[in-house]
């Protein structure tokens, strides 16, 4: 599986605080464990699929990471609130 982080989930993550920054970078983490096969979906977290090939997985109520899953791939697309993925997926 080949995972790739493009540059607006970048752009989504730079402006958060380094706390934040952290959370996203273990729920990425937690996701490619996940779908390697390595680990199952712990608690507190969830994975839905929002739209065909977009899919979220979400820590909570406020932190969300949006990405985009075809085949072996892995785009991660934007890390953000509920209402910031609807703005991305709506454009």
């Amino acid at each position: 599986m080949r995972f790739e982080f493009k540059p607006s989930f970048d752009r989504s993550v730079k402006s958060l605080s380094p706390s934040v920054k952290q959370e996203v970078k273990e729920l990425c983490l937690h996701l490619v464990d996940v779908l390697s096969r390595e680990k199952d979906l712990s608690g507190g977290l969830g994975l839905k699929n929002v739209r065909k090939n977009f899919w979220e997985i979400r820590k909570g109520l406020k932190l969300r990471v949006l990405f985009r899953w075809k085949a072996d791939n892995i785009d991660f697309i934007l890390a953000g609130t509920h209402d910031d993925i609807k703005k991305y997926l709506r454009t």
